[in-house]
């Protein structure tokens, strides 16, 4: 990210407007239900895409919606910049969006919303493991709540079918965005926040090309998964992220990270909304471990 230019800090060190201060809130909430709704669109049209396909067409349609941002800051992205960008974005985008969407075919939405919370923690810990970042004893308490968190939504049920499997690839993929998080902050210092999401999106599609050509589906596709496939590209990708970024450089990266405790609620009620889908006791005390945890972590 590019670092403010001394006029930018003295604005955003001043008094909110009246505006801003309702602006904040709004925008924050409604980031936090676009991707809550990723993983009701994911539930949906994972069955018939299949995970690959699926995380192919989001990440085409999230490249074409950010695709301005990216060519106004092209001439910034040296060689180097792109192999790094490459890199991450296999564990930033392609990995964890291919485990989400796989997960989404074997369990309940909301399963996929709860894990995703983890990033926050995740990103604390690969910075400790890695890079020798302080984690305290607030943050340890988080960490250890997360993890009982998953440990308690993995021994769940629903209709009977264990949910283990999605649980722990929602949990992998949360781990990825941990790995992610750190190596964005530490290589891709200089760049604008936009153009590298735009970047990312544009390498992870190239990245899962062969494997979504190859395991395109046959069969027909419904129209109900195909506009949930192009909500998740444009809307929950493309849209989402640009209004994560507004918010980054607004209020900052602790502040726009209290995302993270809008997702699994607006997950778990679109689920039970408009699919249908059980509030199980195993995913309420899960769900209060882990954002739990989060709110210790971020304290």
């Amino acid at each position: 990210m590019t670092s403010a230019t001394p006029a930018s800090a003295d604005l955003s060190a001043s008094a909110p407007t009246a505006i801003q201060r309702w602006l904040t809130p709004l925008e924050l909430t409604t980031l936090g239900a676009i991707w809550g709704a990723s993983f009701l669109f994911m539930r949906v049209a994972a069955k018939d895409f299949g995970p690959f396909a699926l995380v192919e067409v989001r990440l085409l349609l999230g490249a074409a919606v950010l695709m301005p941002l990216l060519w106004r800051a092209r001439t910034q992205f040296t060689a180097t910049y792109w192999y790094r960008i490459a890199f991450i974005a296999a564990i930033n985008s392609a990995i964890p969006f291919s485990l989400f969407a796989w997960a989404a075919q074997r369990a309940p939405a909301g399963i996929g919303a709860i894990t995703n919370a983890m990033a926050v923690m995740f990103t604390a810990l690969v910075a400790f493991a890695l890079y020798g970042e302080k984690i305290g004893a607030k943050r340890a308490t988080g960490l250890l709540a997360g993890f009982v968190g998953v440990t308690v939504l993995a021994s769940g049920k629903t209709a009977g079918v264990s949910v283990w499997p999605a649980a722990l690839a929602g949990t992998t993929a949360a781990l990825m965005y941990g790995f992610g998080a750190n190596l964005i902050r530490r290589q891709l210092t200089g760049l604008p926040a936009g153009a590298v999401a735009a970047a990312t999106c544009v390498c992870a599609a190239a990245l899962l090309s062969p494997l979504a050509y190859f395991t395109w589906p046959a069969a027909p596709i419904p129209r109900i998964s195909w506009l949930c496939a192009i909500l998740l590209g444009m809307l929950c990708t493309g849209i989402a992220y640009f209004l994560y970024y507004r918010l980054l450089y607004r209020i900052g990266p602790q502040r726009a990270s209290t995302v993270t405790y809008l997702v699994p609620l607006f997950g778990v009620v679109w689920a039970w909304m408009l699919l249908g889908e059980p509030l199980t006791a195993t995913m309420g005390i899960a769900g209060l471990l882990i954002l739990g945890g989060v709110a210790i972590s971020q304290r």
